[in-house]
């Protein structure tokens, strides 16, 4: 959860900051986005929904605690600054034509938080006079959890004004900017899903062979937690190779051939094992390569 900020300190800040925020699309990332920027100062004015759309008890709930007001989508002008999208991929450029319809955006910012788009879906924006920017938190967001924001990272692109305020609130939430060129934006976004959903995928099938294995459900994630915290620790304090263990690195070609005969029991999850095996004899250190190629077939 976010930790509470001193309001003092909180209102200090916001007076610096000048700026007021509109949040459209409070779902995880932007509910999650309004209650970070609250705590390093900054107002949240706006909490913009759907149009048409029944307001959430969520939505209210959170206005309330932001001492914000919540809107549709066109039901009014957004007097704020600072306009940040928070919606699904699919439905930014909607939202960029609705909103450049319904006011001047000469001089005010315009983020949006797509990993995948660039800032160019904005463009109905740009257009208006607005400046523009994709800001993406390299953060996963799930229900009942609120993420600081604190050392996350920011994939950030876009006009060179929308980048300045961009960095300057990334500081403010504790986070730390990064310049995504516009051509890798896609590239940038598959990195942040093999960190997570896949990884989490990954997870899923871990379940399904546990079960397999007779493995109650209850017990799956108490017995894999204290090899999955090692690995994942390895990793980050030392790197992939260093952090390579098991079968594969020693080269055991006939312990791969018998998981691989005892995953036909379970056929996706041999597909995985293949698929990533594959890929770990390329790229890291393992002996009989030649043999453990030929295994994976």
């Amino acid at each position: 959860m976010v930790r509470p900020l001193c309001y003092a300190a909180a209102m200090a800040r916001a007076g610096a900051n000048q700026l007021s925020v509109s949040i459209v699309g409070p779902g995880r990332l932007g509910t999650a986005l309004a209650l970070n920027l609250r705590q390093a100062g900054w107002k949240v004015e706006c909490l913009v929904v759907r149009p048409g759309a029944r307001v959430r008890q969520a939505a209210t709930q959170l206005a309330r605690v932001l001492n914000a007001k919540v809107m549709r989508l066109g039901d009014g002008i957004l007097p704020s600054g600072l306009v940040w999208i928070a919606v699904p991929d699919d439905a930014i450029a909607a939202v960029a034509s609705r909103l450049a319809q319904a006011q001047s955006w000469k001089n005010a910012t315009v983020f949006h938080s797509s990993g995948a788009l660039t800032s160019d879906v904005l463009s109905p924006l740009r257009d208006r006079g607005a400046h523009v920017a994709s800001v993406h938190p390299g953060m996963t967001f799930v229900h009942k959890v609120t993420p600081s924001f604190t050392g996350v990272p920011f994939g950030v692109e876009g006009d060179a004004a929308a980048l300045r305020l961009a960095r300057k609130i990334v500081a403010d939430l504790g986070g730390t900017a990064y310049t995504i060129r516009k051509e890798n934006k896609v590239l940038y976004h598959a990195f942040d899903t093999f960190a997570s959903p896949l990884l989490i995928g990954l997870m899923a099938t871990l379940e399904q062979v546990g079960k397999v294995a007779g493995i109650p459900k209850s017990q799956v994630r108490k017995m894999a937690g204290p090899l999955l915290r090692q690995t994942i620790n390895n990793y980050l304090e030392h790197g992939a190779a260093a952090a390579f263990s098991g079968a594969l690195i020693r080269g055991d070609v006939a312990t791969v051939r018998r998981h691989l005969d005892a995953l036909k029991k379970i056929p996706k999850a041999g597909d995985a094992y293949r698929a990533v095996a594959r890929v770990a004899i390329e790229q890291l250190p393992v002996k009989n390569r030649v043999a453990l190629r030929k295994a994976l077939l």
